[in-house]
């Protein structure tokens, strides 16, 4: 059947063969019914359903099993789940849609909440001046550039956040890559739940006015602790006391490297204003 089959030029490598795929690169041989409303139809349904199953099971596991996703792609088991890396990135289009919980964004008011605060009062005032805005107009303008660069930083937390993973388990047998996709799992429990749930949540029963700095730190501590329990058995099979002070020490350093990254987060914004 194959010999009496016409010869074709693969429109990518150039190379010759037979049948619907290439032998050197793969690419597939397009017909018309590939161009049909029903093959696009198909195509859009089994990309989403696939797309969509994997994403709520990787989600499920992310918040139900911490550590197991992390586990999974450390050992070379990546088919059955969504890449870590990609739900961080739709986490995160979804959460900048829910702007009440200051999480990885963080409005002008935030920053001058924040631990440096009072150093930022200086730098603002002279932008101010300099750009001949009033307080609001400028805040305006600050927070709708600040989120735009937040979405394209939020992998710097990451990174600051996992390096003394390095340290604290460097017995383990583990990587800098799986330390970092580690975080990126946590980036990805605190997005779905200290973010995106506790928005919907809050906005549901009316619960914003009861959310200050103090009871939002106190919810950040506890989710975290939970997760960093959970996966320190999982991912880094800790277990008993050690397990239970380097999950402390990681929570205060998690808070660090989050101001960290509002602080670059700020610098950078002022800067391109």
């Amino acid at each position: 059947m194959l010999e009496n089959s016409p010869s074709i030029v693969c429109k990518s490598c150039g190379n010759t063969f037979t049948g619907n795929y290439c032998n050197e690169c793969g690419e597939k041989v397009l017909k018309p019914a590939d161009r049909s409303f029903k093959t696009f139809l198909s195509g859009i349904l089994i990309a989403i359903t696939f797309a969509d199953t994997k994403m709520v099971k990787t989600l499920w596991y992310v918040i139900k099993d911490p550590g197991f996703i992390s586990k999974e792609f450390a050992l070379g088991r990546k088919v059955k789940y969504l890449k870590p890396i990609s739900l961080f990135f739709v986490l995160n289009l979804i959460y900048f849609f829910f702007p009440l919980i200051q999480l990885f964004s963080a409005t002008l008011n935030t920053q001058l909440l924040s631990l440096l605060g009072g150093f930022y009062q200086s730098i603002i005032a002279h932008k101010i001046v300099s750009m001949g805005m009033n307080l609001p107009s400028f805040s305006l303008v600050y927070n709708l550039k600040s989120t735009g660069f937040a979405k394209l930083m939020v992998m710097v937390f990451v990174v600051v956040a996992s390096l003394p993973l390095n340290l604290l388990y460097f017995k383990k047998n583990r990587f800098f890559t799986d330390h970092v996709g580690y975080l990126v799992e946590l980036a990805c429990f605190n997005l779905a739940i200290n973010a995106i749930l506790l928005t919907v949540v809050t906005a549901f029963f009316g619960l914003g006015r009861f959310l200050n700095e103090e009871i939002l730190t106190v919810l950040f501590i506890s989710t975290n602790l939970y997760f960093l329990l959970r996966s320190g058995v999982t991912f880094y099979q800790e277990k008993g006391w050690r397990l239970i002070v380097k999950s402390i020490v990681m929570v205060l350093f998690l808070k660090l490297a989050l101001e960290v990254y509002r602080a670059i987060l700020f610098f950078v914004t002022i800067w391109s204003l």
